[in-house]
């Protein structure tokens, strides 16, 4: 039996990995990750996944995209015509979900019974986990979900001498900078800190004629961002929606500001 983990790069991902590994021998597990376009994926996100890999000793196995390398989150749009595709992330269909799907199909799909697949949803996210349970089964492909169900041995790899990403004191995912299922706040986070990210993401909206945020392109929200910024609005989602966009209209002081809460939303690519 082969214990194939979906390693995202991110620190759920990363507590999967080590879960499995000790329970089933680092012999029997696989770690298949999709490497993304640097300007997209954190460098500290591939630092922790090597780090993390290299204390498991095993070796991750890339399934990528071809043109991984030139080709950003809003290359892909650019080439799909599309941010989503029925509902799904387009970046997300191509950089990942589709070369994971090849690879099972490549080299699972004659001995199904002979390998389980791991994802890092926790006991928070059950609707996610009973949405990939069916989506899965309904290709013969049994899962699990260590962070959910299964008695933990590790709760951070900080216990074993690995800082989780910087990414996470931020962003509460480590996923692309500039996220297409990211909402307002995710955004006023990549304009704070990631200015040539946001700049290439309104020229995309202009490109394709749709905006990222639902409602509103961010070519309209700079310059309250931008008034935010210097207002010394922490850029952060680590605050609740609610609290985040109630203390910038009082620092703002404009009732009618754009009701971003209303938009936010959650990013379906992996934690």
């Amino acid at each position: 039996m082969k214990h194939i983990v979906c390693y995202s790069g991110g620190h759920s991902s990363a507590l999967v990995a080590i879960e499995v590994a000790r329970r089933y021998g680092k012999q029997n597990v696989v770690l298949v990750n999709h490497d993304i376009n640097p300007k997209s994926e954190d460098a500290d996100i591939k630092r922790f996944k090597n780090e993390v890999a290299y204390y498991l000793d095993i070796e991750i196995h890339f399934e990528n995209m071809p043109g991984w390398e030139d080709m950003d989150q809003f290359d892909v749009a650019l080439q799909e015509k599309a941010f989503t595709i029925n509902n799904y992330a387009s970046c997300t269909k191509k950089l990942k979900t589709e070369p994971f799907y090849k690879y099972i199909e490549r080299e699972w799909s004659h001995r199904k019974d002979q390998c389980i697949i791991y994802y890092g949803f926790d006991a928070n996210e059950q609707y996610r986990i009973d949405r990939k349970i069916d989506i899965m089964a309904e290709d013969g492909y049994k899962t699990e979900y260590p962070l959910a169900d299964w008695e933990r041995t590790i709760k951070s790899t900080i216990e074993i001498g690995i800082e989780p990403p910087l990414s996470y004191s931020n962003f509460k995912h480590a996923n692309c900078k500039g996220c297409f299922k990211g909402g307002a706040q995710h955004w006023y986070v990549v304009y704070c800190l990631h200015p040539e990210i946001f700049e290439k993401a309104k020229q995309t909206e202009g490109a394709l004629g749709y905006s990222i945020i639902k409602g509103k392109y961010l070519n309209d929200v700079e310059c309250d961002f931008f008034r935010m910024k210097h207002l010394g609005i922490e850029p952060t989602e680590h605050k609740p929606s609610g609290q985040f966009w109630k203390e910038a209209k009082d620092k703002l002081r404009q009732p009618s500001l754009f009701n971003y809460e209303k938009f936010e939303k959650t990013c379906e690519c992996g934690i």
